[in-house]
């Protein structure tokens, strides 16, 4: 197959596109490479891909209608896998019109070319469209109306006009809900990446709810997993967890880490932050009946993975 990939330098993006061009499919990637964490990690994963001849990339924003159409015009993908969005929680509170960008209008352009170019979607969600819902664990068929951040609230407007495209035009989507993704490639923003990063340099890692706080951290080639097979079902309109299926104690988390560098951590303990839950943790029952998807990879493998990572690319 020929898909187009937006985000495609991005840490799911690349291991989705590593995966499907292993696969022999044509890749078409789309990313614009922002600096909301080191361009040369993105830069990184973008020249492993492009040693593959089965992968070409534009550096284009999906907000930008114009430019994704052309490409599209050009390229006649079968099928799109939008994984491009700003992403973070904690950065929408204080940079909330990039999400807008993004996450609305970029998402809107996409639902637009599957419209348009009768194109199958499978785009990424998030576990935090869950927001202040307490019953645990989180299933697909509970209220998500209560988010507690911007981006969560974005994700899950992304919901919702998947929806509409579906009732209005036929468009078929599948929708994912990440669930804490690690791995190698990581982002910098994200808990494992930071507390060995602070960890290596002797500096404190700041332990948010005095680590009173639950995650059901999910390994990336797990996650690729869920979204090839959400991209070969391709089903009228649904959405899944894609999640481990299981919840780790933060300060579990910290001691694994802590673990496989030989190092303990300086902790700073401070308060929890607007925006954050206490707890995610996904139901994957129905990814598992209608995905056939099963999370191999236990938070003992992926750290190790991780950190082994880690100390090649930055010895």
């Amino acid at each position: 197959m020929k898909l187009l990939l937006t985000g495609s330098a991005g840490f799911i993006g690349f291991h989705t596109a590593l995966k499907l061009l292993e696969q022999g499919n044509k890749v078409i990637g789309l990313d614009n490479m922002n600096p909301y964490y080191d361009p040369s990690l993105k830069e990184s994963r973008n020249n492993i891909l492009k040693q593959n001849n089965n992968y070409l990339f534009y550096k284009t924003n999906i907000a930008n209608k114009e430019e994704l159409f052309e490409i599209i015009k050009k390229e006649k993908p079968t099928k799109i896998i939008n994984l491009a969005a700003q992403a973070g929680v904690r950065y929408s509170l204080e940079n909330p019109f990039v999400y807008e960008e993004s996450n609305l209008k970029g998402f809107l352009n996409i639902l637009e070319a599957c419209r348009e170019f009768k194109l199958n979607l499978v785009y990424a969600s998030s576990s935090s469209v869950y927001g202040a819902n307490t019953k645990i664990p989180f299933e697909e068929t509970d209220r998500v109306d209560q988010p507690i951040s911007l981006y969560a609230a974005t994700k899950k407007s992304n919901e919702e006009m998947a929806f509409t495209y579906h009732y209005l035009f036929k468009v078929k989507s599948t929708g994912l809900r990440f669930f804490t993704v690690y791995g190698p490639y990581g982002r910098p923003d994200m808990a494992l990446f930071s507390f060995t990063k602070l960890i290596l340099e002797n500096k404190p890692i700041k332990v948010f709810n005095n680590g009173n706080m639950k995650r059901d951290f999910t390994y990336v080639d797990d996650i690729v997993n869920g979204i090839i097979s959400a991209m070969d079902k391709e089903y009228d309109c649904e959405v899944f967890n894609l999640a481990r299926g299981e919840s780790q104690n933060l300060i579990d988390f910290i001691k694994e880490i802590e673990n496989n560098l030989g190092k303990e951590a300086k902790k700073e303990f401070l308060p929890l932050q607007p925006g954050d839950v206490l707890i995610t943790s996904g139901s994957i029952e129905k990814a598992k009946k209608m995905l056939n998807y099963e999370p191999k990879v236990s938070i003992k493998e992926g750290v190790r993975e991780f950190i082994k990572w880690y100390k090649e690319y930055y010895q």
